[in-house]
């Protein structure tokens, strides 16, 4: 390991059943996502995962896109105001698990203190929905947020993109196709983020020395490409890392989890943007775990990594010109 892991990231690990990642099926899967959805019900579990801030309110919409309906977790500030930026996120989850009630800690404290609004997209999972369906669904999601950011009293000429671990990938992939949706993306965010779905994810250095990390791990990543990924896919298209239109794009906060076996990930592509001339904020947090800002109540490191988001925020979501700040 590359560091010492948190003494109740140690415990939780200890009183968690893992599943057995290497022989696990697409039915044992389903069977997965459905018990932690169960379990993120459960006030023990909200301990770990941290309480919503109570300066947000939480709703959910129904988006109609052609040929499937998606869910949206939508928060928006108590104290609402005209004009509010939007923020478009991402949860992580390796395309096969996870929802946006994962990120409520995060979500609702972006929400309320930068003010926005922040939207949360419940993106298509495998295997009953392979990549690139999760693609399409950013893709499409986005388009349709912006279309409905005056019902919420967005502003759609100031938005951001947010996301954790594979939902980094979604984010980091509407940045790029930004102008071609589009988009006035001002910022992106990217956290402990997998921005490559090749078999290169398997020879960073990080893969093998944080092998016994206890999220995340190679057996869960070896999973997530067997399962997330049809056969024969070429999964360069799905990988930040292997794009070549990297120019132009928003300035980019990318937070490294210091325990994490994707950790290497992240400065790999900061330097792409960095060479491609995008202004990039690489912070690495050596003390946190993968999916470390889901779980607040087991990582000190949380704590400092969400203040830093919200402070990059609001550098990035400026007023419009003649709209009072909050």
């Amino acid at each position: 390991m590359r560091g010492k892991i948190p003494l109740r990231v140690r415990i939780l690990a200890a009183l968690t059943t893992e599943p057995d990642w290497d022989s696990i099926t697409p039915d044992q899967v389903i069977e997965l996502r459905a018990a932690q959805y169960r379990k993120r019900r459960s006030a023990v579990v909200g301990l770990v995962t941290g309480k919503p801030d109570r300066g947000a309110r939480i709703t959910t919409r129904t988006l109609d896109l052609p040929g499937r309906r998606l869910d949206v977790r939508v928060y928006q500030p108590e104290r609402s105001g005209s004009a509010l930026p939007l923020i478009v996120a991402f949860h992580g989850g390796g395309f096969i698990v996870g929802a946006p009630d994962q990120d409520d800690w995060l979500l609702s404290h972006l929400a309320a203190n930068t003010p926005a609004v922040v939207a949360s997209v419940d993106y298509r999972l495998a295997p009953e929905h392979r990549v690139p369906a999760q693609i399409e669904d950013a893709y499409d999601a986005v388009l349709h947020l912006v279309e409905l950011a005056p019902v919420w009293e967005a502003d759609p000429t100031r938005i951001a993109l947010l996301g954790s671990s594979a939902g980094a990938t979604l984010a980091a992939l509407c940045a790029i196709r930004a102008n071609e949706l589009g988009l006035s993306v001002r910022s992106q965010v990217l956290i402990n983020p997998q921005f490559d779905w090749t078999a290169r994810a398997f020879e960073y250095p990080s893969f093998t020395e944080n092998a016994n990390a206890p999220t995340a791990t190679p057996a869960n990543c070896r999973a997530v490409q067997r399962i997330a990924l049809p056969e024969s896919f070429d999964s360069r298209s799905i990988s930040p890392l292997d794009s070549n239109n990297l120019a132009g794009l928003a300035p980019a906060l990318i937070q490294a989890a210091g325990l994490d076996p994707l950790e290497d990930q992240a400065p790999a592509y900061a330097e792409r943007l960095r060479q491609a001339g995008v202004e990039v904020t690489l912070t690495r947090y050596p003390e946190a775990v993968h999916a470390f800002l889901c779980l607040p109540g087991v990582v000190p490191a949380a704590r400092p990594a969400r203040a830093e988001i919200l402070a990059h925020l609001r550098s990035h979501l400026p007023e419009r010109s003649g709209i009072p700040a909050q």
